[in-house]
C-alpha cells in the first residue's frame, strides 16, 4: 500500500510542476498566468484531497479486515483451548477413578 501512495504521489507532484513549469514558461499576460496557477493549485489541491480520502477509505478497510481476523484467530484460539480443557479434564477424571480404584484394592488387603 504505501508503494501505491509514494507513486500516486510521485506522480501527482509531477504533474503539479510540469504544469506550473508550462504555465510560467508560456508567453502570457501575468494575470493570465496567475489565473492558470490559481486554477492548477485548485486542481491539485482537489486531487490530494481525493486520494487522501481514498488512502484513508483504503487503510481503514484494511484495519478492520485485520480486526476482523484478529477477531476469529481469538475465537479459534479460545475453542481450542476449550477443546484441550475438556481433553485434559476427561484424561484427569479418568486417572482419579484408577487411582480411587487403586486404593480401594489397597484398603481390602
Amino acid at each position: 500500500m504505501s508503494n501505491n501512495s509514494n507513486t500516486a504521489l510521485g506522480i501527482l507532484a509531477g504533474a503539479a510542476i510540469g504544469a506550473l513549469a508550462g504555465i510560467l514558461f508560456a508567453p502570457d499576460k501575468g494575470s493570465n498566468t496567475r489565473r492558470k496557477i490559481a486554477e492548477q493549485a485548485a486542481a491539485t489541491q482537489e486531487s490530494l484531497k481525493e486520494n487522501a480520502l481514498d488512502l484513508k477509505e483504503r487503510v481503514s478497510e484494511t484495519v478492520a479486515v485485520q480486526k476482523e481476523n484478529l477477531g476469529t484467530r481469538v475465537e479459534n484460539l479460545v475453542s481450542d483451548v476449550s477443546y484441550k480443557t475438556e481433553d485434559v479434564i476427561t484424561t484427569l477424571e479418568a486417572k482419579l477413578k484408577e487411582l480411587k480404584a487403586k486404593n480401594k484394592q489397597l484398603q481390602k488387603s
